[in-house]
């Protein structure tokens, strides 16, 4: 029983954030979601410097990536921070990245990194009943300064059935 269970938790895929996510939450305070969804999170030395808070508790851990080149390279198309993350996760096969920025989506694509946004962050808070309300997180967001166009705020309204 012990066997399975240790087979399992190491099946669960590492979760590695880059800043704007981190920042997003924090701003409306709601930070820990990130925790209540995926339990612990990966930074890179990169994203905590541009974070610039004080990191909460022990679930978001820095790690630095292996090889500096990766991080040099990526860093030709996207910010340091971007560029960081994504390096790690082509070091962590199997990883789940969270990344907004177009540019640094693409590149992600073209690396075929799997990602999702804070946006789905947050439809997978309410598909797991951590949240009630999509609807008022995007307000809280909006009210924060996170930018999203009304079709994507539609869109995310209907997968979480708020529509």
């Amino acid at each position: 029983m012990n066997r399975a269970k240790l087979k399992e938790t190491s099946s669960v895929p590492d979760v590695i954030s880059n800043t704007s996510c981190l920042i997003a939450l924090d701003h409306i305070g709601r930070l820990s979601l990130l925790k209540d969804v995926y339990g612990k999170i990966l930074i890179t030395k990169e994203v905590a410097e541009e974070f610039g808070h004080a990191l909460p508790g022990d679930w978001i851990k820095v790690v630095e990536v292996d090889n500096a080149e990766y991080c040099r390279i990526l860093s030709l198309f996207v910010d340091r921070g971007e560029a960081s993350t994504i390096a790690l996760a082509i070091e962590r096969t199997g990883s789940l990245t969270i990344l907004d920025d177009g540019k640094a989506r693409k590149l992600a694509d073209s690396l075929d990194v799997n990602y999702t946004g804070l946006l789905g962050v947050v439809l997978k808070t309410k598909k797991m009943g951590i949240v009630d309300s999509v609807s008022a997180i995007l307000q809280e967001l909006t009210s924060a300064g996170f930018r999203m166009g009304k079709n994507v705020e539609q869109e995310v309204l209907r997968l979480a059935g708020e529509e």
